[in-house]
């Protein structure tokens, strides 16, 4: 039912009405373990999921790339309907370093750090900003 032209269960900001934020713990974000190359578009970035990753392309899931020099990134998703790549490129100061070895860990991150990252935090990926998830 709708109030004063604002539909129920939104809140009401200046006039018009603000999305409720939902849950983004479901979106899992992976990041590439070493520099690449970002001349690689949709059928490059996607090969290296497939095979570097041994993830599904079509999962949803955000995969992060990032040139040696940190200063450019792209993001490859499904969105359920095509591949879509998120390219942003830092005019001051580099990415986080999310590059491991070949024994560590691959680094996965949540939807908040990976806001985290594209803003230019450089805390994202050296130490866990979000807290782990809750199973019960």
């Amino acid at each position: 039912m709708a109030h004063r032209g604002i539909e129920r269960g939104a809140a009401y900001r200046g006039g018009e009405a603000a999305a409720v934020i939902g849950s983004t713990r479901n979106v899992r974000v992976w990041a590439y373990p070493k520099p690449c190359d970002l001349r690689k578009g949709h059928n490059g970035l996607s090969g290296l999921v497939t095979t570097e990753f041994e993830a599904d392309l079509l999962s949803g899931d955000f995969f992060i790339f990032c040139n040696r020099q940190r200063t450019l990134c792209k993001v490859l998703l499904w969105d359920g309907t095509g591949l879509c790549i998120y390219n942003k490129r830092l005019e001051k100061g580099r990415f986080a370093r999310l590059w491991r070895e070949p024994q560590e860990d691959e680094i996965r991150l949540t939807a908040s750090e990976l806001s985290l990252f594209l803003e230019g935090c450089t805390l994202v990926g050296k130490e866990r900003l979000s807290p782990p998830e809750f199973i019960p």
